[in-house]
């Protein structure tokens, strides 16, 4: 009787956020208009889309107890290059930089954005890799670094006037169902074959479980970390390009401070920062809790600064919980 209500107890405190926020869910429900109505479903799907995106990029790092600080400019830099490479030829605005170039294919512009994000991807994994640097610090060193290839290549300058093929993979729909989510369940899916039916996948999870054990029984720990974090680059650019087109711009200041969000709906969703464990079923709730915490706040009228508060004390708790859980499993 009393290990059950051990059991219990653990499991509300351990699941402490996602409740507290369902329950907000509930009453800003009752009492707003428009809250449980579909243009509002439509748009927290929307935002929840290109988040988990990256969130997902974000947890193969974490469950082989790294971590990406660089995602979120990673997402700025994608969406900057895509902003600069579509924009209208009639827009007054235009990139000086590539305002003769020819008006290109826009999945092409994809595959350039996804190029550009890899290259920075790669040299994260050979660092962590190879020279044996600390993820977080060597990960922080890139977002620094990608940052400032942003501002010499954008000159701070704010970009707009885009193409209507590209902003409409953002706007558009199919049978009522937005593009974004289309986009993001499939890639969902693809990284969820990829985690549970893969020998990456596989490897992944030993390497985060035991790495020491991973490399003893065979697994190349190198080369999946490396993988890892090109995968992950490449869905930040897959992300900012996204992010542009939804946005109808981008600037150098695109995608800040979104590595931590992806962290945070990592860990509400179960993946681990001690690594080993993680499932993209879990990322999508933590996800879709975290914009759910967002929409309420602005449904309630919150000061958009104490919105900031209120998101860093759900990271901060998060990582708490998380560690908490791999204490008492010790």
């Amino acid at each position: 009787m009393d290990s059950k209500k051990v059991n219990v107890k653990d499991i509300l405190i351990n699941n402490g956020i996602i409740i507290l926020i369902l329950l907000m869910v509930l009453f800003v429900g009752v009492t707003k208009e428009n809250f449980f109505s579909i243009p509002n479903f439509s748009n927290i799907s929307i935002n929840v889309a290109c988040r988990f995106i990256i969130a997902v990029g974000v947890s193969g790092c974490l469950i082989t107890k790294g971590t990406d600080l660089s995602a979120g400019r990673a997402v700025g830099l994608a969406a900057c290059v895509a902003g600069t490479l579509l924009q209208r030829a009639d827009y007054s605005g235009r990139f000086e930089l590539t305002k003769n170039f020819p008006e290109l294919n826009v999945w092409l512009i994809l595959l350039i954005c996804v190029g550009v994000c890899c290259i920075f991807g790669l040299i994260n994994g050979i660092v962590i890799a190879y020279l044996s640097v600390p993820a977080f610090i060597g990960t922080l060193g890139m977002q620094m670094i990608v940052y400032g290839i942003n501002l010499v290549y954008t000159k701070s300058v704010p970009l707009g006037g885009y193409r209507s093929d590209y902003t409409n993979i953002a706007n558009g729909n199919f049978l009522g169902i937005p593009y974004l989510f289309i986009i993001a369940i499939v890639i969902g899916l693809i990284m969820w074959f990829v985690y549970n039916y893969t020998r990456h996948g596989k490897y992944m999870y030993a390497i985060g479980g035991n790495e020491a054990a991973a490399e003893v029984a065979g697994v190349n720990v190198k080369k999946t970390k490396i993988i890892i974090y090109v995968t992950a680059a490449a869905l930040y650019a897959i992300a900012g390009f996204l992010l542009g087109a939804k946005s109808g711009g981008a600037g150098v200041n695109t995608g800040s401070g979104y590595e931590l969000e992806a962290i945070a709906a990592c860990t509400i969703g179960g993946v681990s920062v001690n690594g080993g464990i993680g499932r993209v079923s879990g990322i999508v709730i933590g996800v879709l809790v975290f914009e759910l915490l967002k929409t309420c706040l602005q449904f309630l009228g919150i000061d958009p600064n104490y919105q900031f508060i209120a998101q860093g004390i759900v990271i901060v708790v998060a990582i708490a919980l998380d560690i908490r859980k791999y204490i008492a499993k010790k």
